[in-house]
């Protein structure tokens, strides 16, 4: 079973349909033992990252979480859901992550005629061209983005792609199972 993860926070419908157009049934699941049991696991998100951890906290749903990554079974995060895998984040202070992925979460800066949020399509440059995750996507391929945050991990080794938008941002991750996009796939 694929496991759309809610927490009060998301665009759970559209994700599942997403899945459903593609012909797998994904269920959206809020209770721990629903996320132990699943194969795969998508973690979506819109949102404010101090809110979001909050409430994956208090629908206990933070250990079976890491404990689906740490079996390498597949994982998908999603936008906040891509944010929510680091270390920390400075959205509107310094809030703890999953600390999955080593690095931070930080703010794109002020520049003159950049305009913040990062909201439209943009491209993926390949990092690592011959990722499993870029299989079937062109180099520079389009994707919808809606964010003021973007990651910086410690290890580029994660990185599978990156998109310009003032600066050269970390757009998608991968390692063994886990994959992550700050751009919304299910657009």
């Amino acid at each position: 079973m694929i496991a759309i993860v809610d927490y009060g926070m998301g665009n759970l419908r559209s994700v599942q349909k997403a899945f459903e157009r593609l012909g797998h049934a994904a269920e959206i699941c809020s209770r721990p033992e629903e996320l132990e049991r699943a194969e795969k696991l998508v973690l979506p998100g819109v949102g404010a990252f101090r809110d979001a951890i909050a409430e994956l906290h208090a629908r206990e749903l933070v250990e079976p979480i890491r404990q689906q990554i740490a079996a390498d079974r597949p994982f998908l995060g999603i936008c906040l859901g891509l944010q929510l895998l680091f270390d920390k984040s400075f959205e509107g202070g310094e809030w703890d992550g999953l600390g999955i992925i080593p690095g931070d979460v930080v703010r794109f800066e002020e520049q003159p005629d950049l305009k913040i949020p990062h909201m439209g399509w943009n491209t993926l440059e390949a990092a690592i061209p011959s990722h499993p995750l870029l299989q079937d996507i062109p180099d520079r391929a389009s994707f919808y983005f809606v964010h003021s945050y973007y990651v910086a991990p410690r290890d580029d080794e994660v990185v599978v792609g990156r998109t310009e938008h003032g600066v050269r941002f970390v757009s998608m991750i991968g390692r063994g199972g886990l994959a992550a996009t700050q751009f919304h796939p299910e657009k």
